[in-house]
């Protein structure tokens, strides 16, 4: 299997890096990180608790895609 040298190209990895450090993605992946964190120290114990569960889980999902995405910026 060979390795894509343009995914780790040092401009690709700098603009992820430079794309992770901007607050709104920090706040926003620290939001989402809080609310799973919340959801899983009170407990899931209804329907509804599951529905936070998985839109915590999507939000962060779709900020860690905007980084791995980062080389079409």
């Amino acid at each position: 299997m060979e390795i894509d040298r343009n995914l780790t190209s040092p401009g690709l990895l700098q603009g992820r890096l430079k794309k992770v450090l901007r607050i709104e993605w920090l706040g926003q992946t620290a939001a989402s990180l809080c609310w799973i964190g919340s959801m899983l120290v009170y407990g899931i114990s209804s329907a509804g608790d599951w529905l936070q569960l998985c839109a915590a889980s999507a939000w962060l999902t779709a900020n860690i895609a905007t980084i791995v995405k980062a080389e079409e910026d």
